[in-house]
């Protein structure tokens, strides 16, 4: 079977990518229908990509909710965008997150108050959404018992944003915590060349911050975030061969053509989890692009994932 690009699969999904442009316009609704029409209607004229595409199960294992939409006339134009642009992709389930960014050191009420968005959306999209608890490790007791408070609401982990690296203590009871509730730790990622970007997010966790945290812990189910997501993801790559405990999401902006392929080479595919982090066409393209098996793909796309989530008893 031929294998496609990202680059091809973005400029043969033209359509499909304009419809989602449309969707977003019109904030969805009604529009969504004529625009999954559209999609199945072009879809025998992407030649080159795996037959069925559409249709393949996908676990998307780092996504967001990222509006307030928990109090009484929230909009929700940007989650039903989320929704419908899942529907048209074949994405079976969006695992989201609303993590409070720029490294603020937010109190337990504003984390609180962004979990309690994302179980609004688990809610209203319950076959859709599911949802990570955010945790900011500064609130100490607080923080492990808001944990407790969103998995026992159904939750099914952790995410972290840049507030502390994840090799610093403060840390730590985060990841026991995981341990013994036997869920996923997803934490952000980038290593960061840039003097300014680095002066201005100096606790953001590399590659070798996830290492140091897993050394420690090698029965945590660590995910590095977005192995696309900033900096130098080929040094991402080739560091975390010296960790064979943490997981990495594929998600990211960059749409580099060899990440995939380098991060099978290098760690093998189980380690590998489909993600898009919003970037929900390229995610999606970047997968069908690589030099996959077809039981690679869909490892990939939803097994692998959904072998982190058995661990947790029913």
């Amino acid at each position: 079977m031929p294998v496609v690009s990202r680059r091809r699969f973005l400029s043969t999904t033209a359509g499909l990518g304009a419809g989602l442009g449309a969707v977003a316009a019109a904030g969805g609704g009604a529009l969504a229908a004529q625009v999954e029409k559209s999609a199945k209607e072009s879809s025998s004229d992407l030649r080159g990509l795996p037959a069925g595409w559409r249709t393949m199960k996908k676990l998307d294992a780092h996504n967001h909710v990222m509006q307030g939409v928990h109090k009484p006339g929230a909009d929700w134009s940007a989650v039903e965008r989320t929704v419908e642009a899942a529907k048209i992709l074949g994405i079976d389930t969006l695992y989201c997150s609303r993590p409070l960014t720029g490294g603020v050191m937010a109190s337990i009420e504003a984390v609180r108050d962004a979990n309690d968005s994302v179980l609004a959306a688990m809610k209203r999209y319950p076959d859709v959404i599911a949802g990570y608890c955010f945790v900011q490790p500064g609130n100490g007791k607080d923080a492990l018992e808001e944990i407790d408070r969103c998995i026992d609401a159904g939750m099914i982990g952790i995410k972290l944003y840049n507030q502390f690296k994840y090799s610093d203590p403060a840390v730590f009871p985060v990841a026991e915590k995981c341990i013994e509730l036997k869920i996923p730790f997803l934490g952000h990622s980038a290593y960061l060349t840039d003097p300014k970007t680095k002066e201005a997010q100096p606790r953001t966790s590399n590659a070798r911050d996830f290492g140091e945290l897993a050394t420690r812990y090698p029965e945590l189910l660590l995910i590095l975030g977005h192995i696309n997501g900033g900096g130098d993801w080929e040094w991402a790559i080739r560091t975390l061969r010296d960790f064979p405990t943490v997981y990495l999401d594929t998600s990211g902006s960059v749409l580099e053509d060899d990440t995939i392929d380098l991060c099978v080479r290098e760690l093998g595919h189980r380690r590998l989890l489909f993600a898009t982090d919003l970037t929900m066409e390229g995610g999606v393209g970047k997968i069908l692009g690589a030099k996959l098996t077809p039981e690679q793909r869909e490892d990939i796309f939803w097994r692998n994932f959904q072998g982190i989530l058995d661990r947790r008893p029913k």
